[in-house]
């Protein structure tokens, strides 16, 4: 028997087992969340007799005796305290790793009421942040230090929750405190557990599989193979692909170590991983297919039934060749980037259960519920109105959490059984599952004058879509589309092919292709900078469009367009630095390319109260913020009487998928014509109590032209963001600040913008840097302490400027996204400053031979 304190209150337990386990599945103290159970992320962690420590690596006999405070006990006073400094200082954006920030910070303030940025700095260095890049988390904790010392109360300064006002998220009491709902959190009474057994081969023939000793375990309740399939085996993003089993069915082939062959299903979730392993598997091992070349070559095995080519694209504008031919400067040269591992703080989870006499109720974590809703229809067999989804908190995405994880297992078992199935993968197991950023092969040849002005750009991009389609293609389109950068010239040849491999899938990752693609054409802009004879800073301000100009895709730059502006904020960050690299892009917001892309919302009063019902996902962007802003600055409404609801296909209309940076777009614009006939109607002289139970529905469609069209300006997305980027460095290749600036539009919330940036900067650093995902014969070698993540400690000072263009749009009140623009120009502005540091060229990334690389080898 082990017995420890916890909260003040004393605890007993029989079984040796983790404290994380203890203290959630025993306690039902579920703030301290469980995102890698290594010791590793952070998110864990909880007080052992004053100090921070890891609850997922300590076990309860080393904490016979000790006391354990978890963010449940934290006094009233600092429940205050903390939750209303993370709010202020905009700390909070998923939430996943708030409570273990939130007591990391106290382990600091309770020896050191008194912290310097240092000690702040050192005292999360053991806790992962994926979205805020630390800078707000830290402000939080020194402007929580200041309320302590001074014992002041907290202030209350009034919010009118008005576009352009520092507003609070609706959302960071409940993350911050640990009261929020992830699915993990949530226990149903009778819940079974699921889990996939995955093949360790990526390529393989499977000859039978046999259940029969699995099936003989006390605790196993069934074990599930593709022939348990009601509906369709095959599902995917994309519905008119739909090429990824929902299991490897006996004589077919796997296709990556990620891939299921079986679901095994027990009454207790400590036993899965020991049924599984009496789960017999016969294969046929092949040899995978491992990259793109070797999948092109002839005589390659196909790896689906229609090759091995997922996508081709071709753009092309004007003549390239010639133009190259007739240039003063020319440019060719092959960059190479890797899979990156998302890493979001929240692993994958979904719990299924029946719903009624004949239909199924998912609670789910991803970043579309009508998306989940379509695929687990399809697989089951049923009308998608009989599958309801509820979307909980979650825990970051980044576009990790587009396709289907678990959300089709957990509702598979949940029809089958009857019964509630909870289904979560592992750290690692979603280190291995989840699509990732493509690795791309780009070879990129750009040409200039005398003076710098460029001429044209041509450039063969292929990118490694791995097992399944994902969203390869549409990935591939907007590699292909951006590859020219934000410029003015029309002379553009850009070819790119997505290619199959035994490799996991490639599939949204923040940029969606333009990180990869921008990273080239940038580099290419310095070394014809250093030809002419002129800075990397003016070459991409003699060429950078302003409104009217047409960009290299076509489209004419609209009268928001605001780069020029941004490399002048810039400038003198640039020049006035011994060592730097600038870069300045773009990013679509809205899927575009004449695809169908509707947002949709209704502004319903009940209660008193005016609810905003859209099934937009908030993955950490803070749409949830961003509506509520918008509803006040339209209706004149107080935020008290606001309610945004969650995600709910029975509740909240079909408002598209959290990608390519269209929520603040779209279903900002869909709830700001909602609540535009609300507004008419109050000033129509009727009270809320008076319009209680009426609903005001609106949508908004993003109507472009697609690839291809043969207008002479197409419009190929419904917005663009800028930015330009200066990375400064130390003269030891440390990087010494970072000063940005981003034309957004109008912005909704300015702090929420700026942490936003902040975090999108951190993860592109990553990205030029740090991260990486080794892969060895089509075998995942990462870990998430290895994958590279950026720490508190090695953030860099970060100087972040919003700029609007003097024209604007009445589209989502002059709003542009900013969540994938803000991870793009970092790796190219990093590149360039390592170039003026040492002179040498570095065309892959992570970059070699850098302090950062130095320091982790």
């Amino acid at each position: 028997m082990y017995t420890l304190t916890v909260n003040g209150k004393r605890k007993t337990c029989s079984e040796n087992k983790h404290l994380l386990d203890f203290l959630r599945d025993d306690l039902r103290l579920t703030g301290a969340k469980n995102g890698c159970g290594s010791g590793a992320c952070g998110a864990c962690t909880v007080l052992v007799d004053g100090r921070a420590a890891r609850a997922c690596v300590v076990t309860l006999d080393k904490l016979d005796g000790k006391s354990v405070v978890t963010v449940e006990g934290l006094s009233e006073r600092e429940a205050d305290v903390y939750s209303w400094a993370f709010a202020e200082a905009g700390a909070v954006q998923c939430g996943f790793c708030i409570p273990g920030m939130v007591m990391s910070a106290k382990g600091l303030l309770d020896q050191n009421p008194d912290p310097s940025p240092d000690d702040v700095k050192k005292s999360l260095r053991g806790n992962i942040c994926r979205c805020t890049g630390y800078v707000k988390i830290e402000d939080a904790v020194r402007l929580a230090a200041r309320i302590f010392r001074s014992g002041e109360d907290v202030p209350r300064r009034p919010l009118a929750g008005r576009i352009g006002e520092d507003f609070h998220r609706v959302d960071s009491v409940a993350k911050t405190l640990g009261t929020g709902l992830y699915a993990d959190d949530v226990e149903i009474e009778g819940m079974l557990y699921a889990s996939a057994l995955r093949t360790p081969h990526p390529r393989a023939l499977v000859k039978s599989i046999d259940a029969s000793e699995a099936l003989a375990h006390d605790d196993c309740r069934a074990v599930f193979t593709a022939r348990d399939v009601p509906g369709s085996n095959k599902i995917g993003h994309l519905a008119f692909i739909s090429d990824w089993d929902v299991m490897i069915a006996e004589g077919d082939a796997t296709r990556y170590v990620g891939d299921a062959v079986a679901l095994v299903v027990s009454e207790k979730r400590e036993s899965l991983s020991a049924i599984k392993s009496l789960v017999r598997v016969d294969y046929d091992v092949y040899e995978p297919v491992s990259s793109p070349a070797e999948a092109l070559a002839e005589g390659a095995p196909r790896l689906h039934e229609n090759g091995n080519i997922l996508s081709h694209e071709h753009l092309i504008r004007g003549d390239a060749k010639s133009a190259l031919e007739k240039s003063k400067y020319v440019v060719t040269r092959h960059y190479s980037v890797p899979f990156t591992e998302h890493a979001f703080m929240e692993p994958e989870c979904a719990i299924g259960m029946p719903e009624g006499r004949d239909g199924i109720l998912l609670y789910t974590a991803g970043q579309s519920i009508y998306d989940e809703q379509r695929e687990v229809a399809r697989m089951l067999g049923l009308p998608r109105e009989k599958v309801h989804v509820k979307g909980m908190l979650v825990g970051g995405g980044f576009g990790g959490k587009e396709d289907m994880s678990v959300q089709h297992h957990a509702a598979l078992a949940a029809w089958l059984l009857k019964r509630p199935v909870k289904v979560g993968l592992s750290r690692q197991e979603s280190i291995l599952v989840h699509p990732k950023r493509h690795a791309m092969e780009m070879d990129f040849t750009t040409g200039c004058d005398e003076n710098g002005i460029i001429t044209a750009t041509k450039a063969v991009v292929v990118s490694d879509t791995g097992a399944y389609a994902s969203l390869g293609g549409p990935v591939l389109q907007r590699a292909c589309t951006h590859a020219a950068g934000p410029y003015n010239y029309q002379n553009i040849d850009i070819e790119g092919t997505a290619v199959y491999t035994n490799n996991p899938p490639g599939g949204a990752f923040r940029g969606f292709g333009v990180c990869q693609t921008a990273f080239a054409i940038e580099s290419n802009l310095n070394m014809l900078a250093e030809m002419a004879g002129i800075s990397p800073w003016e070459i991409r301000y003699r060429n950078a469009v302003k409104p009217g100009d047409v960009l290299p895709n076509g489209q004419v730059a609209d009268e928001s367009t605001a780069v020029r502006e941004c490399l002048m904020a810039v400038r003198d960050a640039y020049e006035g630095a011994r060592f730097a690299g600038v870069s300045a892009f773009f990013k679509n917001s809205g899927v575009g390319v004449g695809l169908p892309d509707t947002s949709r919302c209704i502004v319903s009063v009940e209660g008193g109260r005016a609810h905003i019902r859209t099934s937009a996902a908030c993955i950490g962007q803070g749409l949830a913020t961003v509506v509520t802003q918008i509803v006040c600055e339209v209706t004149g409404l107080p935020p008290d009487l606001i309610v945004v609801e969650p995600p709910d296909t029975g509740r909240t209309p079909d408002a598209g998928t959290t990608t390519a940076s269209r929520q603040t777009v779209f279903t900002g614009e869909s709830t700001r014509r909602a609540a535009s006939m609300l507004r008419s109607a109050l000033d129509a002289g009727k009270s809320l109590d008076q319009l209680e139970g009426e609903e005001f529905y609106a949508e908004y469609l993003g109507e472009t032209d697609p690839m291809g069209s043969d207008k002479e300006n197409p419009r190929s997305h419904v917005a663009y963001g800028y930015a330009a980027e200066v990375v400064e460095l130390e003269d030891d290749g440390r990087i010494k600040r970072i000063v940005a600036a981003y034309d957004l539009g109008s912005v909704i919330n300015p702090k929420a913008a700026e942490g936003q940036i902040e975090g999108g900067i951190v993860m592109g650093l990553g990205y030029a840097l740090t991260e990486d995902y080794p892969l060895e014969n089509c075998v995942p070698k990462a870990k998430y302490g290895t994958l590279g993540l950026f720490r508190a400690t090695e953030v860099p000072p970060m100087e972040i400027i919003t700029i609007r263009g003097r024209g604007s749009t009445d589209v989502a009140c002059g709003a542009k996204g900013v969540g994938e623009l803000a991870t793009i120009p970092t790796a190219p502005a990093a590149a360039g400053a390592y170039y003026a540091l040492d002179g040498k060229l570095r065309l892959k990334l992570p970059m070699e031979d850098t302090f950062y690389r130095r320091r982790r080898t």
